[in-house]
């Protein structure tokens, strides 16, 4: 008779959102195995029988995070006009970060020192930013978009969204400010800054 799992899914997830709130909260320092077992209910064991060494655990805080902002990417509704499925996703993007804030510093800055994710979490990661490329690529090629390479314009949304995202997270945007309102605006305006039609409007008669 199989013995009954102790460490089970439940447990994982608990443990790993429990571990990025520490290192959100006061640093990579402040990520004890010891500590983060007590916080959790459960025993050092326990974690090192779900994750192994501290590194491997931070890999799995990674992979989870990018897990999460995986499924709320592709399960976006998408409409088929690259200006407001860009937008979606870039609200998409917020959503994800605000849900798992303490996933986010992980994930997009690296901010336990020296942690390279392994080749699957790389993976995973890459995958995730999917959506965005099939849109640019599709624009790009049906001649939606002007004519330049599509990676440009994949750096040039992540870098609207991320920076946002970050003065958000960070409290560093006033409190008077209209985030919801202003987010979806500068998306828009930087997605349609990149139609073609607006090389013609620049362009003298």
């Amino acid at each position: 008779m199989a013995r009954p799992r102790t460490h089970d899914e439940a447990l994982r997830l608990k443990l790993l959102d429990r571990a990025g709130e520490l290192i959100a909260a006061d640093g990579p320092k402040a990520l004890s195995l010891r500590k983060l077992a007590a916080d959790a209910g459960t025993s050092t064991t326990a974690v090192y029988s779900l994750f192994g060494s501290k590194p491997d655990l931070v890999n799995a805080l990674y992979t989870e995070g990018f897990r999460r902002f995986g499924a709320r990417m592709a399960g976006t509704p998408l409409t088929g006009d690259a200006v407001e499925d860009l937008v979606a996703l870039g609200s998409a993007y917020r959503t994800s970060a605000l849900a798992d804030p303490h996933l986010y510093g992980i994930m997009f800055t690296r901010s336990v020192p020296g942690f390279e994710p392994n080749d699957d979490a790389e993976k995973l990661a890459r995958k995730t930013l999917e959506p965005l490329e099939r849109i640019i690529r599709r624009a790009v090629a049906d001649g939606v978009f002007i004519d330049v390479p599509p990676e440009t314009i994949a750096v040039g949304c992540w870098g609207i969204v991320h920076g946002l995202v970050s003065l958000e997270l960070t409290g560093n945007l006033p409190e008077e400010f209209d985030v919801t309102g202003a987010y979806e605006a500068a998306l828009r305006a930087n997605a349609s800054g990149w139609l073609r039609a607006q090389i013609s409007r620049s362009e003298p008669s």
